[in-house]
């Protein structure tokens, strides 16, 4: 259950996904309240980015529905982004243009877009450069834009798919709190994939270890952290126990596979 108490924002019953002869995962059971963020951490392949994307209704699950808001996914539904690992923009448009395409394909009013995105241009820091393009700008400005674009619809759904892996230690440290900070003035339901043990921790209500081959939800773990979160956070004994309990998990999977690995040699 999520833990607002609520039956969930999100809705995951049954889900399982299977490409041809490989069945990625299954029995995927799953509720994200309406303010809450979900951290999702497992093996490489075990199908984290697709769930996500049966989520986002990008891919359709083989068993199983989802629903958002009572409603079945079975297409991308109003109010649900969706920021990439690797950033997403167009080359050819400026930042301005970048954050506003997804109001224009919505339709939105020109001052609707004006507003929405300026607002949003400045929430994520990057006033000033309205009128740069993707290549005038580092990593982390690129993906700072991505996630404007996101917001600037107004979602009451996020999804990011392993959005800080692309850039510098440094630079992801910050995004990262800029994310909660920005969470915080605007909570809504968070799914975040991703292939670091900390931020799972760091960004999560909660943390689903996925394992197995065909995977599955082998534990969820409440990260029991205070909000809102800084800095402090990660020196807490509470964030180290978390992490390590994590990690156990993740270790015990990629020594089985190695194992595996070793008798079929």
């Amino acid at each position: 259950m999520s833990t607002n108490g609520a039956a969930g924002r999100i809705q995951i019953d049954g889900v399982a996904k299977q490409f041809g002869d490989l069945r990625v995962f299954q029995d995927i059971d799953l509720a994200i309240g309406e303010r809450e963020i979900v951290s999702i951490v497992g093996p490489s392949g075990c199908g984290k980015t697709t769930l996500l994307r049966c989520i986002d209704g990008l891919v359709q699950p083989s068993e199983g529905e989802i629903r958002i808001d009572g409603a079945k996914v079975t297409e991308p539904p109003r109010g649900v982004a969706v920021v990439f690992q690797h950033f997403g923009l167009f080359p050819w448009k400026t930042v301005y243009e970048n954050v506003a395409y997804g109001l224009r394909l919505a339709g939105a009013p020109k001052d609707q877009i004006a507003e929405s995105v300026a607002r949003h241009i400045e929430l994520v820091g990057l006033k000033g450069f309205d009128k740069a393009y993707p290549y005038q700008l580092s990593g982390g400005m690129q993906q700072r834009t991505g996630l404007a674009r996101a917001l600037a619809t107004d979602p009451h759904v996020l999804l990011m798919d392993e959005p800080f892996a692309s850039i510098d230690a440094q630079t992801r440290e910050i995004l990262q709190f800029e994310l909660l900070r920005i969470w915080e003035s605007r909570p809504m339901s968070m799914v975040f994939v991703t292939h670091s043990i900390e931020e799972a921790v760091l960004m999560g209500d909660r943390v689903v270890v996925l394992r197995g081959r065909p995977s599955s939800i082998h534990e969820v773990i409440e990260t029991g952290l205070p909000r809102p979160r800084t800095r402090d956070v990660l020196s807490s004994p509470r964030f180290n126990e978390v992490r390590e309990q994590v990690w156990s998990l993740l270790m015990h999977e990629a020594e089985q596979a190695e194992r595996e690995l070793q008798e079929v040699r």
